[in-house]
């Protein structure tokens, strides 16, 4: 196996771990994590879901605000710093990148739902 192929494997190998390796900062929880932590948000936390406007009309999770990921900054001085954000997507991979952008963006207290809607229905 040549050096260039070695290299090409390297970064793919290390693309996937850093797909993998939560944020530093960022909160995981799971479906049945959230549902608990709905009920005991008493107006501390902001629900955010990053999918897009026809994904969020087909199916949500009450108490969830549709901001779409490529509009999650520009929409960010809607949202208190003051408060947790706890992002949800699909199968958690926007919510993720959505998580990182918002921590860059200053705010500290941010939770990212891991599995997204996929897992929601299961619980």
């Amino acid at each position: 196996m040549g050096t260039f192929n070695i290299i090409i494997i390297a970064l793919i190998i290390l693309f996937i771990v850093w797909r993998i390796i939560p944020t530093k900062g960022v909160r995981q929880i799971n479906a049945a994590q959230l549902k608990e932590e709905m009920k005991n948000a008493n107006g501390h936390k902001q629900f955010i879901d990053v999918r897009t406007p026809g994904e969020f009309k087909g199916n949500h999770i009450r108490g969830f605000r549709n901001i779409p990921l490529d509009q999650l900054l520009l929409s960010s001085d809607s949202l208190s710093k003051d408060k947790e954000v706890v992002l949800i997507c699909q199968s958690g991979m926007r919510s993720d990148k959505a998580s990182k952008s918002l921590r860059k963006s200053g705010f500290e207290k941010v939770t990212n739902v891991k599995g997204g809607m996929s897992t929601w229905s299961s619980y």
